[in-house]
């Protein structure tokens, strides 16, 4: 916790600031520090200061010479090379990186689109055709030929529900004749529920492909959401005649007013909720078996109760616990955005960054190296160039280590893939000689987290060893005016840091070689007092 709110102060007091002033305001031994670098540091923190003092431009040029020549200390004793610095410096960047690889118009577009799914529920049947794995462009020909002619007996008017049971290679499909029941927005891969939503109701989709193979989709219904609902269940999963006494039981007991907690103690086959009272996570549609289902979305009071019914898992009674309607667009937005992050809509996004990578990048295939690879020949060099991505060479090598792991995806897609990926990779790499913004971050964030490695060890390791916060307060008791230190620990351990801190930094200025530009500092001060 300390680490975060330490990080948490470095970064608010270090904002991105654009100036055009390059003035040197300071050289701190051979680096020189400009007015813009000060003032972008400075302005972030005016907001929270309270009082002209602690605004003074010396005061605070003073603080960020100290924190330089901290950071400097932190490089020296390599720091920065220590594995847990290393790892935090690697999660912190991944996730800095992320938002400029989204095209933020269209993932704000495709987070108002799920959202507005989630409203509307729609019923759906389709009829699936599989790909081989691994497969060719000519494999496809015999799976196409199928589904068009799955597609033109729907619409020459046989119901959908019969070419299914016949057609479908969706094993479910000779039981349910296709039928998917209702769904709203991430239930399904997002290319069928995007097909399915965009299809009137009533009407066969076009042929679309998934990872699965080919589908069309007839849309055959559209509701409202009913939201969620979070049920408690007791199951008997005895099936029989015995398993229908014991739950007409329950029921009876029920009504006589025995708390259903204590019945699902005591009855229920179900070991994972029984101890819980029965009960289940909240749920949506199509999220279980249907008879579940609407007797779940029949109940219209909190703690009402069914009567009992039966599944393919034996038979239930459910008690309703709680109702969650769709909220607003504001309440679930943040929810939302995440799950469009974890699915594979988020690659929509990603694909408009790579479109405008590719126009502005130069990149190049070596044919020759890729007809070997089409032909799993390796007589010539692994470390033979593939790709070049401006001044980036890939190898031969990296792409079939890429290869090895992903055997089954087509050579075309495969190539396709690796090729986004690398190109995605050499963005990132080069983002921080690209994005003067990113860059000014990543490093604030490295220097605050090096600082506060070295201020563990300097400081607080110090401050906390109870011996030598003894020997301080022994050699101050004039200042605190009592021989006992347990009541006043905290503020003789926040002297003593001060302390180890003052000491600690006039060490360092007596090491360097420190030049405040005076008249740049002089114009500084002046600015700040127009400004006010």
């Amino acid at each position: 916790m300390k680490k975060i709110i330490f990080l948490l102060f470095i970064l608010s007091t270090l904002n991105i600031f654009s100036q055009k002033n390059t003035d040197i305001l300071v050289t701190i031994n051979d680096e020189k520090v400009s007015v813009q670098d000060f003032k972008r540091i400075y302005e972030r923190n005016l907001d929270a200061i309270d009082n002209d003092e602690s605004k003074d431009i010396g005061k605070n040029l003073n603080l960020f010479i100290n924190f330089k020549l901290k950071v400097k200390q932190a490089y020296e004793l390599k720091l920065d090379t220590l594995t847990s610095y290393k790892n935090e410096i690697k999660t912190y960047r991944n996730q800095l990186i992320a938002p400029y690889i989204q095209d933020e118009s269209q993932f704000n577009s495709l987070v108002k689109e799920a959202y507005d799914r989630t409203k509307t529920e729609i019923r759906a049947s389709h009829i699936l055709v599989k790909l081989p794995r691994n497969y060719k462009p000519k494999d496809t020909i015999l799976p196409f030929s199928k589904i068009m002619e799955a597609r033109q007996r729907v619409m020459a008017g046989e119901s959908f529900e019969k070419v299914a049971r016949e057609l479908s290679e969706d094993p479910s499909a000779s039981k349910n004749g296709g039928d998917l029941g209702y769904f709203s927005a991430f239930y399904m891969l997002y290319d069928f529920e995007d097909m399915a939503y965009k299809t009137s109701l009533g009407n066969v989709s076009e042929i679309f492909k998934t990872r699965f193979g080919y589908h069309i989709v007839q849309k055959t219904g559209s509701r409202p959401s009913k939201g969620e609902r979070q049920v408690a269940h007791i199951l008997i999963s005895d099936t029989t005649s015995n398993g229908k006494k014991i739950i007409d039981e329950v029921y009876t007991k029920l009504k006589d007013g025995v708390p259903f907690k204590e019945l699902a103690l005591k009855y229920s086959n179900d070991s994972r909720t029984k101890n819980k009272g029965g009960v289940l996570p909240k749920f949506g549609a199509n999220r279980m078996v249907k008879p579940f289902e609407e007797a779940s979305f029949s109940l219209v009071s909190i703690d009402e109760f069914s009567m009992p019914f039966k599944t393919k898992y034996g038979w239930h009674i459910i008690k309703l616990i709680k109702k969650y309607p769709i909220l607003s667009f504001e309440e679930l937005e943040k929810e939302i955005s995440q799950k469009v992050k974890n699915t594979g809509r988020v690659t929509l996004s990603n694909n408009s960054i790579l479109k405008r990578l590719k126009k502005e990048y130069s990149i190049n295939i070596a044919e020759s190296v890729k007809e070997s690879l089409q032909k799993n020949s390796f007589n010539d060099s692994l470390q033979y160039t593939f790709i070049t991505i401006n001044q980036k060479n890939i190898t031969k090598g990296d792409f079939v280590s890429y290869r090895l792991k992903r055997k089954q995806i087509p050579f075309n897609t495969l190539l396709n893939n690796f090729i986004n990926e690398e190109i995605l990779r050499y963005f990132k790499e080069n983002l921080v000689y690209t994005n003067k913004e990113f860059s000014n971050t990543l490093t604030e964030y490295q220097d605050g987290l090096l600082l506060f490695e070295l201020m563990q060890q300097k400081i607080w390791d110090i401050s906390s060893d109870s011996l030598a916060l003894k020997t301080y307060f022994d050699t101050h008791k004039d200042q605190y005016k009592t021989n006992d230190l347990e009541p006043i620990k905290g503020r003789v351990m926040n002297d003593f840091q001060t302390a180890l801190d003052n000491e600690w930094v006039q060490l360092l200025r007596s090491k360097s070689n420190i030049k405040i530009n005076k008249k740049v500092l002089k114009k500084l001060i002046n600015y700040y007092r127009k400004e006010s």
